[in-house]
């Protein structure tokens, strides 16, 4: 005799557990305060919600003509039209993918083919990119090796101490063959926000025939993100930073950008983005969408606060007498910074080695991956790039709040980190001269 098992009824969400600033339920919620959303995001309960029918129930492939498609055809269709409302653009100008690294990737990829089809009546020289030097590595790393490969040239535009890029700068490196200008919307380190329009504009006064791509995937749901404003031909967004799950992203191709195909295959996204739809993830980038919409004031304002009272209470944990044990990273106009993220170097403190004291109780990031003894720090190529000096660098902590982040996790970590900091800076000034870490700098408080 064959027995079927039917999947249990949903659980209903609790009460306002999905609210701005409510706690999410789990062990690692109770134990740990989650000071890194720049790195991801939980899913939220919204956002699972919407997704779980999709686990099982509507388990159609969307291409199929039969009853089971026609439910998941439809929920993509409104997904895409969410991910289009949170952007301002048309629905048939996003494409589905399945991470920021493609999409980046996928826009590079079309610009370079377009500039390679019409270099002839350029002299066919190689296709040329502008960029800056703070971008993420799914951009960075893509010219690295295509630039070995000789498929393109591309130039690294530099930023200030900010870490803002100047627009004249980057019209400056525009040439007659370059095809492509990608900027990141906000840097996902220092959270400095780029003059993306100015930048556009500057590059396209130079050369109208450049396509301008940004990278949006840590400013969405912190701050606007309208493509007609930003004035750009391609964007990039992404799930996992903004309650969405991993394995799910968007690429905002203008209606009138060239755009060649990255993946070979089916038709599905109209032909630009072969293999089936991730239904249930694609859900759940719509869900997510939507929420940054409901919420894109109250949200960016409850994380500004939460950001605000943390920088305040590190500064006078660990900033000493005179503020100097302490370096507030990045735009000193909170208007140019996202409002979620604070990154904070601390005077003579390993930053990695903090992090790796505090895995169990506080999670956040660090600036740079050091090494103990005598070797050399190793400094984030965003901070080297801002040129932020090494006795700070080396102990710079990327801490970043988000919807369910509370006034406790705040609280509960920077008491967490300042203790740690001082209990390793006894330790090094315990240690004779000779014997410190080649970063060391004696730190101001004790």
């Amino acid at each position: 005799m064959t027995t079927t098992t039917t999947p249990p009824p949903s659980t209903p969400l609790p009460k306002g557990e999905g609210a701005i600033g409510s706690k999410l339920p789990g062990r690692a919620h109770e134990t740990c305060a989650y000071l890194d959303y720049n790195a991801t995001t939980p899913i939220y309960p919204e956002v699972a919600a919407a997704m779980e029918p999709f686990l099982w129930e509507h388990f159609g492939n969307p291409s199929s003509g039969h009853a089971f498609a026609a439910p998941c055809r439809d929920a993509i269709a409104t997904a895409r039209n969410r991910v289009a409302t949170v952007l301002g653009c048309a629905p048939d100008e996003i494409v589905f993918t399945s991470c920021g690294s493609e999409s980046d990737n996928h826009a590079i990829a079309s610009a370079v083919e377009h500039a390679r089809r019409s270099a002839g009546g350029r002299g066919g020289r190689v296709p040329h990119v502008v960029t800056t030097a703070v971008e993420h590595p799914a951009i960075l790393g893509a010219f690295y090796t295509l630039e070995a490969k000789g498929t393109l040239a591309y130039d690294a535009v530099r930023v200030n101490a900010e870490g803002i890029v100047d627009p004249g700068d980057v019209a400056a490196a525009v040439r007659e063959e370059t095809c492509l200008v990608t900027v990141m919307h906000a840097n996902n380190e220092v959270g400095a926000i780029q003059p993306v329009a100015a930048c556009a504009a500057a590059a396209r006064a130079k050369n109208p025939r450049v396509l301008v791509h940004a990278d949006a995937a840590q400013s969405l749901g912190k701050i606007p993100v309208k493509v007609d404003l930003l004035g750009v031909d391609m964007c990039t967004i992404v799930g996992h930073k903004i309650g969405a799950p991993k394995g799910v992203a968007a690429l905002y191709v203008k209606k009138t950008a060239p755009f060649s195909k990255l993946f070979h295959g089916g038709g599905q996204e109209s032909g630009r983005r072969a293999g089936t739809e991730n239904v249930m993830h694609v859900v759940g980038l719509g869900a997510a969408c939507a929420l940054v919409t409901k919420e894109e004031d109250a949200l960016p304002s409850y994380m500004a606060t939460l950001r605000d009272a943390m920088q305040r209470a590190l500064v006078a944990e660990l900033g000493g007498d005179d503020g100097a044990g302490v370096r507030v990273n990045g735009p000193a106009n909170d208007a140019d910074r996202l409002p979620n993220t604070l990154s904070v170097g601390v005077k003579g403190v390993s930053a990695s080695v903090l992090l790796q004291t505090l895995s169990s109780s506080v999670a956040a990031s660090a600036g740079a991956a050091c090494h103990t003894g005598a070797a050399a720090a190793s400094i984030s190529s965003v901070l080297r790039a801002m040129e932020i000096p090494e006795a700070y660098a080396v102990g710079t902590l990327r801490l970043s709040v988000g919807r369910h982040t509370t006034t406790s996790d705040v609280e509960v970590g920077v008491k967490r980190i300042a203790d740690a900091a001082r209990a390793q800076i006894s330790e090094i000034d315990a240690m004779p001269e000779g014997e410190r870490p080649a970063w060391c700098v004696r730190n101001v408080f004790k």
